[in-house]
């Protein structure tokens, strides 16, 4: 009984950050950076990182970090942008992009972590 639970709170927590993250990203995604997805990338690191910290009860953890930044966060998006800058030549781009994602992804969730 517990497994469904687990399954319905990670599957509430999704879909909670499914829609903000296909908010986010068609509001913001239009400039020459995908802003939007550097955005949720961002938050959502941060995001798990807190919720890991704060030794939350493993149902709240799989809503919140597992459902909700899970799903906010788009590792396959990240990676389909990063492939085109680098096909469409313009390779400075894609590792800039992919440093400034991966450094600040990586400290933002020491950060949450940390508080």
């Amino acid at each position: 009984m517990v497994v469904i639970w687990h399954l319905i709170a990670v599957s509430c927590g999704g879909f909670i950050g499914a829609l903000l993250r296909f908010e986010i990203s068609s509001k913001l995604n239009r400039d020459r950076l995908p802003y939007g997805t550097l955005l949720v990338n961002f938050v959502g690191s941060f995001f798990i990182g807190w919720i890991i910290g704060s030794n939350l009860s493993y149902g709240w953890t799989l809503f919140w970090a597992t459902g909700v930044a899970g799903a906010l966060t788009t590792y396959s998006t990240l990676m389909k942008e990063i492939w085109t800058y680098w096909t469409e030549g313009q390779k400075i781009r894609a590792v800039g992009y992919t440093l400034v994602t991966f450094t600040v992804g990586i400290g933002l969730a020491f950060l949450g972590f940390s508080l």
